[in-house]
């Protein structure tokens, strides 16, 4: 399979969507039921660290960092979100995603990433840990979807290149 990491942008709002819808449908990959509008969605996601996995116009998958929170403490954290299509999962497209998000997320001086995954979603769990993420918890029954409580695996990258936390360099929104 051949594809390119490359910069989300908008015009790949469409196909990052419908990815995104069929990940809600599994049930275990997040708790929205609904993928947001390209607004709410962009609004929320850190601009210089958000890829697409493409083909030609084509794309076969999506991650970005979401900063973890707005207050002053947190800079230098951010939440990751990958997502990849059904046909074509198990290919290395997750790892190549995650890969580009992390030299990004270096260059941004983020020194923690994190990661919340409904325990079920096994692959997720595995892409992660393969990814370099250790596991550091979990929030027992935490969110409800399709008629069942779920838990959540809470896990961390650390940065090497960083040397980890520091006077943050960021300012805060």
């Amino acid at each position: 399979m051949n594809y390119q990491i490359e910069p989300l942008q908008s015009e790949d709002w469409p196909q990052v969507r419908s990815i995104y819808g069929e990940s809600i449908k599994t049930g275990i990959s997040t708790f929205d039921t609904k993928p947001p509008n390209w607004k709410d969605w962009d609004s929320s996601r850190l601009p210089s660290c958000r890829f697409v996995a493409r083909d030609g116009k084509y794309i076969y998958g999506w991650a970005s960092l979401s900063p973890a929170a707005s207050t002053w403490g947190y800079i230098g954290v951010a939440e990751v979100s990958v997502h990849v299509g059904k046909a074509v999962q198990k290919q290395g497209i997750g790892t190549a995603l995650l890969k580009a998000l992390f030299a990004a997320s270096e260059n941004e001086k983020y020194w923690t990433l994190t990661a919340e995954i409904i325990s079920e979603n096994r692959a997720s769990l595995a892409l992660h840990k393969k990814c370099g993420f250790r596991e550091i918890g979990y929030l027992e029954k935490l969110g409800h979807r399709q008629g069942a409580w779920h838990d959540v695996i809470l896990l961390e990258k650390r940065s090497k290149k960083t040397g980890g936390p520091g006077l943050p360099t960021r300012k805060c929104k």
